[in-house]
């Protein structure tokens, strides 16, 4: 295979080139994506490193760390850390706080870029171990902020964070709905074959019986007798409420003005809103209607108060990713009208490659572009083009923001959305954030519902 590094693999490091790739046999892409793919590294990378934060036995390997405080080996010094701040939730806290940041003044610094000519265009294509040695130079030093009352202020700060985040991962999942539902119908429409047929019927049907299932396990667990009225009220509405969009989404009137609109995607929203029904409910700080999934599992009665990353934290952060993937790849679909995903997703600009297709030179829909790259300038094959010379493929400035938006929700994930006390020792459920979850699974329901009667309500728009 012949691994090479070119010129722009090193100028993307440390200048202001855009990023390549190292092998040679990497196909080419376009500067937007790559900028996409390395930011969503960084964020990944990131989250890593809160994990790390949360590891059971990291707490007691820094016992044996000498210039630790508390450390069993300790040594007589003037630089002495107290390395119980260094793990658990204000760990994670102090890492996200430094990367949330990063991405809210690279928000500010690229508002109203129109293309890449733009002065402050390098600053978002390059200088990438530049912008990695701030960040972890940032992360050291967030460690020495005084405690004080920064857990409880970075909380909410992250609540609200997190809750604008789940609208904007509401609208990508809605989206992606539609946009599975449409590839496979028209697959379906077009091919007439029955493995298509098969498999919109399974997904469809595994969807609604976990979603049925996970229901089921609700009521079990979350309710108790004459008690637990408001987990009841929940579970009760968000049931009726999927069922009702289920049912709108065959209506002959919706099916009309968007055919391929049915119970697919009706599905795939349904097991999110019962996945945002148990994580609301789990932040209930009523302990009897509440009893934590490891104690449904193991029947720990004290797994409540020990700080540990649960399965809810596990698929809260596969949903995260997921979401953080398809916005960095997925180019905007015919649905990205009405979910309102336009200013998320790439939009495709015109802007193509020129490789001597004569086909593409008489089509007058896109331009032709050779990209400016370092490698092409040397007249090796570039395997990163420009394709915004002319206008931006998507905001910078909101994608910068969307990213500080989920590195809140990924702090308010990790530490399941509970509020630390000053010794870590103990968590308290927090019952603002069962209200922002329960809250956007409404608004979730409200959306979809929206995304299938908008086109009939005003049917003079046009959301083709």
């Amino acid at each position: 295979m012949g691994l090479i590094c070119s010129t722009a693999q090193l100028a993307c490091l440390c200048g202001s080139t855009a990023c390549s790739f190292c092998c040679s046999q990497c196909p080419t892409c376009r500067n937007s994506t790559s900028t996409r793919i390395m930011y969503a590294l960084l964020l990944m990378l990131g989250t890593i490193a809160a994990c790390i934060t949360l590891a059971p036995g990291l707490q007691d390997a820094l016992k044996k760390v000498p210039f630790c405080s508390n450390s069993s080996n300790y040594v007589v010094s003037k630089f002495t850390v107290d390395c119980e701040s260094a793990v658990g939730y204000l760990a994670v806290y102090r890492i996200c706080f430094i990367i949330a940041l990063y991405f809210f003044l690279m928000s500010i610094i690229m508002i109203r870029v129109r293309s890449s000519r733009d002065p402050r265009a390098p600053i978002q294509n390059g200088f990438w171990a530049i912008k990695y040695l701030l960040i972890i130079g940032g992360i050291i030093g967030a460690f020495f902020i005084p405690e004080k009352s920064f857990g409880t202020t970075w909380m909410y700060f992250g609540m609200i964070g997190g809750f604008l985040f789940i609208i904007i991962q509401l609208i990508l999942i809605v989206d992606f709905a539609h946009s599975w539902a449409d590839v496979w119908v028209r697959n379906y429409e077009e091919t007439e074959s029955k493995g298509w047929y098969a498999a919109l019927l399974g997904a469809t049907l595994f969807n609604y019986i976990v979603s049925i299932t996970g229901i089921v396990l609700l009521f079990i667990y979350f309710t108790q007798g004459n008690n637990c009225d408001l987990n009841k009220f929940f579970i009760s509405v968000n049931l009726i409420l999927c069922v009702i969009a289920s049912i709108i989404s065959i209506l002959s009137n919706v099916q009309e003005h968007n055919p391929r609109s049915g119970l697919l995607q009706s599905s795939v929203v349904s097991l999110y809103v019962v996945y945002l029904t148990w994580s609301g409910i789990s932040n209930s700080p009523d302990h009897k209607c509440n009893p934590g999934f490891l104690k449904i599992i193991l029947n720990d009665a004290d797994s409540r108060n020990r700080v540990a990353f649960d399965k809810e934290s596990i698929i809260g952060l596969i949903i995260w990713f997921s979401c953080v993937l398809y916005s960095s790849l997925s180019t905007a679909s015919k649905s990205s009208k009405i979910t309102m995903s336009e200013n998320i997703l790439v939009k495709d600009n015109g802007a193509v490659r020129n490789a001597g297709d004569q086909s593409l030179i008489d089509n007058e829909d896109y331009t032709l572009v050779e990209g400016r790259n370092a490698d092409s300038e040397t007249g090796n094959e570039a395997k990163v083009w420009d394709n915004e010379e002319d206008s931006v493929a998507y905001n910078w400035s909101f994608f910068h923001l969307t990213f500080a938006l989920a590195t809140l929700y990924v702090m308010m994930t990790l530490t399941n959305w509970y509020q630390p006390n000053s010794n870590l020792d103990t968590l308290n459920a927090n019952i603002a954030s069962m209200w922002v979850k329960i809250i956007s699974s409404w608004m979730c329901l409200g959306l979809y519902i929206w995304s299938l009667i908008g086109p009939v309500v005003l049917p003079n728009r046009d959301f083709s």
